[in-house]
């Protein structure tokens, strides 16, 4: 039987919002210029074959990978600017809880801008994302940030509520749970699971 192989999380990069005419290959030839490049692979739609706007880039070692991440994320290919992360920083991190809602913002404002402005304040899980009109394109005026950490998001708040962007005062707090009525993020119980989620994290 044939044994199913294993993507090396620590070594791997996630790239999202790719066009669709980004292939393996592309891909491939693209992120080699920053590392040794293991695999690429770029999930597809069972029934069209069609690629799904994100893939995986396995590096031969995680420094390798952080490189590229460096020196790839916020690149354009096709007009569309890639958002890069580590895969497995995804993986350990995506359900803390400190995503917060940036709002008031001006139309002019991009996810890049966004990035560079929030990135100060520490690591994030996924790229800044402005929200959009689905019909027009156009900006609706808001944002999401999710962060790694409680206290990088606690000191964004701290330091960017009530600021002004692009000659706009902005208001920045954490967003709303999805599945919970009127309860924001950032509460002493997700504080606390994502401080017992760390240490474990450390005794692995």
């Amino acid at each position: 039987m044939a044994q199913k192989y294993e993507r090396n999380q620590d070594a791997s990069i996630y790239v999202g919002n790719l066009d669709d005419r980004v292939t393996d290959e592309l891909l491939w030839e693209l992120m080699v210029q920053a590392g040794p490049v293991v695999s690429v692979h770029l999930p597809k739609d069972r029934v069209t074959q069609s690629t799904q706007g994100y893939g995986f880039v396995e590096f031969q070692t995680e420094a390798d990978a952080q490189y590229a991440v460096q020196v790839m994320n916020m690149v354009k290919l096709f007009g569309k600017v890639m958002r890069i992360n580590m895969s497995a920083q995804d993986r350990r991190t995506q359900d803390i809880g400190a995503k917060l809602f940036i709002g008031n913002l001006d139309p002019t404002i991009d996810d890049k801008l966004l990035y560079d402005t929030f990135g100060t304040f520490g690591a994030m899980v996924q790229m800044p994302h402005c929200a959009r009109d689905q019909v027009s394109g156009n900006a609706r005026g808001f944002a999401f940030v999710s962060y790694a950490s409680f206290e990088a998001a606690d000191a964004a708040i701290q330091a960017m509520d009530g600021q002004y962007l692009a000659n706009k005062q902005i208001n920045v707090q954490y967003a709303f749970k999805k599945d919970a009525k009127g309860e924001r993020h950032g509460s002493a119980a997700e504080r606390l699971l994502a401080a017992q989620a760390q240490k474990n994290d450390r005794s692995l």
